[in-house]
Protein backbone atom coordinates (compact mmCIF):
# COMPACT_ATOMS: atom_id res chain seq x y z
CA UNK A 1 0.00 0.00 0.00
CA UNK A 2 1.48 3.15 -1.31
CA UNK A 3 1.67 6.09 2.04
CA UNK A 4 1.65 8.82 -0.74
CA UNK A 5 -0.11 11.88 -0.24
CA UNK A 6 -2.59 13.70 -2.81
CA UNK A 7 -1.69 17.05 -3.36
CA UNK A 8 -2.94 19.61 -1.51
CA UNK A 9 -4.72 21.08 -4.72
CA UNK A 10 -6.61 17.56 -5.04
CA UNK A 11 -7.12 16.59 -0.97
CA UNK A 12 -10.46 16.18 -0.26
CA UNK A 13 -11.76 17.06 -3.40
CA UNK A 14 -13.70 14.86 -5.32
CA UNK A 15 -13.33 15.65 -9.29
CA UNK A 16 -14.75 17.91 -11.36
CA UNK A 17 -17.83 16.93 -13.13
CA UNK A 18 -17.79 18.05 -16.58
CA UNK A 19 -20.56 20.25 -16.76
CA UNK A 20 -18.98 22.25 -13.90
CA UNK A 21 -15.66 22.38 -15.77
CA UNK A 22 -18.03 24.24 -18.79
CA UNK A 23 -19.38 26.45 -15.68
CA UNK A 24 -15.97 27.57 -14.92
CA UNK A 25 -14.79 28.34 -18.25
CA UNK A 26 -17.97 30.27 -19.16
CA UNK A 27 -17.58 32.47 -15.93
CA UNK A 28 -13.99 32.91 -16.50
CA UNK A 29 -14.65 34.37 -20.06
CA UNK A 30 -17.26 36.58 -19.04
CA UNK A 31 -14.72 38.10 -16.53
CA UNK A 32 -12.18 38.26 -19.67
CA UNK A 33 -14.57 39.85 -21.47
CA UNK A 34 -15.52 42.31 -18.54
CA UNK A 35 -11.88 43.41 -18.45
CA UNK A 36 -11.70 44.09 -22.04
CA UNK A 37 -8.96 41.17 -22.15
CA UNK A 38 -11.52 38.94 -24.26
CA UNK A 39 -13.56 40.38 -26.98
CA UNK A 40 -15.41 39.23 -30.71
CA UNK A 41 -13.21 39.47 -33.83
CA UNK A 42 -15.29 43.07 -34.57
CA UNK A 43 -14.51 44.54 -31.01
CA UNK A 44 -10.91 43.59 -31.98
CA UNK A 45 -10.64 45.26 -35.30
CA UNK A 46 -12.35 47.94 -33.98
CA UNK A 47 -9.42 48.49 -31.11
CA UNK A 48 -6.61 48.20 -33.84
CA UNK A 49 -8.75 50.34 -35.72
CA UNK A 50 -8.47 52.62 -32.86
CA UNK A 51 -4.53 52.79 -32.18
CA UNK A 52 -4.00 52.88 -35.51
CA UNK A 53 -5.63 55.77 -36.09
CA UNK A 54 -3.85 57.52 -32.86
CA UNK A 55 -0.78 56.05 -34.78
CA UNK A 56 -2.32 58.46 -37.94
CA UNK A 57 -2.37 61.34 -36.33
CA UNK A 58 1.24 60.97 -34.69
CA UNK A 59 2.49 59.98 -37.94
CA UNK A 60 1.38 63.59 -39.06
CA UNK A 61 4.12 64.89 -37.21
CA UNK A 62 6.45 62.00 -36.37
CA UNK A 63 8.24 59.55 -38.78
CA UNK A 64 7.08 55.77 -38.20
CA UNK A 65 10.35 53.82 -38.26
CA UNK A 66 9.60 50.40 -40.20
CA UNK A 67 11.98 46.90 -41.71
CA UNK A 68 11.06 47.52 -45.28
CA UNK A 69 9.01 48.28 -48.22
CA UNK A 70 6.54 45.82 -47.42
CA UNK A 71 5.61 47.36 -44.42
CA UNK A 72 5.76 51.05 -46.09
CA UNK A 73 3.25 49.39 -48.45
CA UNK A 74 1.12 47.91 -45.63
CA UNK A 75 0.75 51.15 -43.45
CA UNK A 76 -0.28 53.03 -46.78
CA UNK A 77 -2.78 50.70 -47.90
CA UNK A 78 -4.05 51.16 -44.10
CA UNK A 79 -3.76 55.13 -44.58
CA UNK A 80 -1.03 56.85 -43.06
CA UNK A 81 0.48 59.83 -45.15
CA UNK A 82 2.69 61.26 -43.06
CA UNK A 83 7.56 59.88 -43.08
CA UNK A 84 7.68 56.21 -43.09
CA UNK A 85 11.52 55.51 -43.14
CA UNK A 86 12.76 52.01 -43.96
CA UNK A 87 15.78 50.42 -41.87
CA UNK A 88 17.02 48.23 -44.76
CA UNK A 89 17.70 50.95 -47.18
CA UNK A 90 21.31 49.55 -47.80
CA UNK A 91 23.25 51.68 -44.96
CA UNK A 92 24.56 50.24 -41.91
CA UNK A 93 22.69 50.58 -38.88
CA UNK A 94 25.08 53.22 -37.38
CA UNK A 95 24.60 55.67 -40.13
CA UNK A 96 20.65 55.17 -40.30
CA UNK A 97 20.50 56.11 -36.43
CA UNK A 98 22.86 59.09 -36.89
CA UNK A 99 20.65 60.27 -39.88
CA UNK A 100 17.40 59.70 -38.20
CA UNK A 101 18.96 61.38 -35.16
CA UNK A 102 20.20 64.50 -36.98
CA UNK A 103 16.69 64.56 -38.96
CA UNK A 104 14.05 64.03 -36.20
CA UNK A 105 13.66 64.72 -32.97
CA UNK A 106 11.13 62.17 -32.46
CA UNK A 107 10.36 58.81 -34.22
CA UNK A 108 7.96 55.74 -33.64
CA UNK A 109 9.60 52.57 -33.62
CA UNK A 110 6.80 49.88 -35.63
CA UNK A 111 9.35 46.90 -35.92
CA UNK A 112 8.42 43.13 -36.56
CA UNK A 113 7.57 41.31 -33.46
CA UNK A 114 9.32 38.34 -34.86
CA UNK A 115 12.74 37.25 -33.42
CA UNK A 116 14.65 39.57 -36.41
CA UNK A 117 12.25 42.20 -35.76
CA UNK A 118 12.65 41.80 -31.73
CA UNK A 119 16.45 42.52 -32.26
CA UNK A 120 16.43 45.36 -34.47
CA UNK A 121 13.97 46.89 -31.98
CA UNK A 122 16.92 46.58 -29.21
CA UNK A 123 19.76 47.61 -31.61
CA UNK A 124 17.88 50.38 -32.70
CA UNK A 125 16.18 51.34 -29.19
CA UNK A 126 20.02 51.48 -28.20
CA UNK A 127 20.87 54.08 -30.40
CA UNK A 128 18.12 56.05 -30.70
CA UNK A 129 17.75 56.81 -26.70
CA UNK A 130 15.12 59.48 -26.11
CA UNK A 131 13.80 59.77 -29.30
CA UNK A 132 11.19 56.99 -29.28
CA UNK A 133 10.18 55.77 -25.53
CA UNK A 134 7.10 58.47 -25.87
CA UNK A 135 5.27 56.41 -28.81
CA UNK A 136 6.35 52.86 -27.35
CA UNK A 137 2.86 52.20 -26.60
CA UNK A 138 1.99 51.36 -30.22
CA UNK A 139 4.20 49.07 -30.74
CA UNK A 140 3.13 46.70 -27.92
CA UNK A 141 -0.26 47.11 -28.07
CA UNK A 142 -0.44 46.01 -32.01
CA UNK A 143 1.50 43.06 -30.50
CA UNK A 144 -0.71 42.75 -27.87
CA UNK A 145 -4.11 43.18 -30.31
CA UNK A 146 -2.52 41.15 -32.97
CA UNK A 147 -2.06 38.15 -30.49
CA UNK A 148 -0.08 35.27 -32.24
CA UNK A 149 -1.78 35.68 -35.92
CA UNK A 150 0.16 37.81 -36.78
CA UNK A 151 3.89 38.90 -36.16
CA UNK A 152 4.58 41.67 -38.95
CA UNK A 153 3.53 45.08 -39.53
CA UNK A 154 2.90 43.93 -43.54
CA UNK A 155 -0.03 42.05 -42.04
CA UNK A 156 -1.94 43.69 -40.41
CA UNK A 157 -4.13 44.73 -42.94
CA UNK A 158 -4.94 41.63 -44.24
CA UNK A 159 -5.80 40.55 -40.21
CA UNK A 160 -7.72 43.86 -40.27
CA UNK A 161 -10.22 43.01 -43.22
CA UNK A 162 -10.10 39.35 -41.64
CA UNK A 163 -11.51 40.38 -38.51
CA UNK A 164 -13.65 43.29 -39.86
CA UNK A 165 -15.19 41.72 -43.07
CA UNK A 166 -13.96 44.71 -44.72
CA UNK A 167 -11.33 46.72 -46.10
CA UNK A 168 -10.06 48.77 -43.28
CA UNK A 169 -9.06 52.32 -43.06
CA UNK A 170 -7.45 55.25 -41.18
CA UNK A 171 -7.31 59.02 -41.75
CA UNK A 172 -9.24 62.20 -42.29
CA UNK A 173 -12.58 60.55 -42.92
CA UNK A 174 -12.62 58.18 -39.75
CA UNK A 175 -15.39 56.48 -40.41
CA UNK A 176 -16.05 54.30 -37.03
CA UNK A 177 -17.73 52.19 -39.35
CA UNK A 178 -16.07 49.09 -40.87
Amino acid sequence: MSTEKAPPFRRNRPPLKVHEHKRLYFAHSEHMRESGLLCTDTERAERIRNVLQALYEANKRVPIIVEGKRDIRALRRIGMVGDIVPIHSGRALYDLCEDIAERFHRVVLLLDWDEKGETLFRNLSLHLVGLWEEFSPFREILKLLCQKEIKDIEGIPTLLQRLAGTEVSVGESDDLTP
